[in-house]
């Protein structure tokens, strides 16, 4: 199992490394960014002082570097105008539109939008798994039409439309302040238990929407993988031979139909990351996903690399975790390399 993780680890390794090689080509691909649009109106202002403003932007950023340097400076193997100071070395880049390093505009994000990502993968599982094992153990009964018809409702309804009404009803029903993910009052107000109370009531609806959506897809999934299973022949010897019905369902066909969900952990956490962007603008999360947007719009190098970067890493981390989740649940696959 060890050789197995660390096979995994170095495959995480280089595929991050030919993720930022990419990342970094496709944000230098535009002409121009924020920076040397920035430089091209102090230079068409004229006069020394803008001169030399943007011959100091040029020689900071590194922009008078081949783009090859530029990529291995901002990775931190390679000195740039500070020394080695990159990715590496935890220096994130500075953001041109804020005009402050990127950790500092992307700091309490992350941590929210790992938060809600978190939230909404335990909502999706814990609510769609028991649904669909009571759809498929009961099929055509009126609690598999109505699970049936939760399905279709989740999938059909645009999650942007379903925010807006749970945040209409959340404030008038339980007085929970519209949008946002915390009382406007603790805005700047540092970390306390009232701040995170806070935070629980306001994590609700953004769960909710975001979550409803894939648990009615998981559910119709679920409940086709367990009736495949449940016609085959070891679940029909196993009840054949005394064996209880539910005990039998849960030990047999429900591990081998969990097998693709496992699988998909790689792409639930950044898809929510991508998939929720509209979502956390009508809610006005402070996610990264906004941030996302407005530096891609303003062409933001470095933050948008960065972000880009973090949902490369979530990426690789969830599929790294599907994998030893598969290989703990499935002896197929744990004893597949001897």
């Amino acid at each position: 199992m060890i050789s197995f993780v660390l096979r995994r680890l170095a495959t995480m390794a280089v595929t991050l490394l030919l993720i930022s090689c990419l990342v970094f080509i496709i944000i230098k691909l535009p002409p121009g960014d924020f920076l040397t649009n920035q430089i091209a109106e102090l230079r068409a202002q004229g006069g020394e002082a803008a001169a030399a403003k943007a011959a100091f932007l040029i020689k900071q950023y590194g922009l008078d570097r081949p783009v090859w340097e530029q990529y291995l400076a901002w990775l931190g193997v390679w000195p740039g105008p500070n020394g080695f100071s990159g990715l590496l070395q935890g220096n994130w880049g500075w953001s041109f539109e804020y005009d402050r390093p990127v950790n500092e505009v992307v700091g309490d994000a992350l941590w929210l939008t790992l938060a809600i990502n978190i939230a909404v993968v335990i909502f999706v599982h814990i609510v769609s798994i028991p649904i669909a094992i009571y759809s498929a153990a009961r099929q055509y009964s009126w609690g598999d039409y109505l699970a049936t018809l939760l399905g279709y409702l989740g999938l059909a309804i645009p999650n942007f439309l379903l925010a807006l009404v749970l945040l209409y009803y959340m404030n008038r029903w339980f007085g929970i302040s519209i949008g946002g993910l915390y009382d406007p009052k603790y805005a700047t107000a540092p970390w306390d238990w009232d701040k995170f109370k806070s935070l629980l009531q306001h994590m609700i609806v953004p769960t909710l929407v975001i979550g409803l959506s894939g648990t009615a897809a998981m559910i119709r999934r679920m409940r086709a993988n367990l009736l495949d299973e449940l016609g085959k022949q070891y679940y029909v010897t196993a009840k054949a031979k005394g064996l209880p019905p539910t005990r039998a369902l849960l030990k047999y066909p429900f591990r081998m139909a969990l097998n693709p969900f496992v699988a998909d952990i790689g792409h639930i956490l950044p898809g929510l990351v991508s998939g929720s962007i509209l979502v956390s603008l009508v809610m006005s999360l402070p996610t990264v996903g906004p941030i996302l947007l407005a530096a891609l719009r303003s062409q933001d190098q470095f933050l948008a690399a960065f972000i880009l970067m973090f949902v490369a890493v979530l990426t690789v981390v969830g599929m790294l975790i599907s994998d030893l989740l598969l290989a703990w649940l499935d002896p197929r696959i744990r004893m597949g390399a001897r």
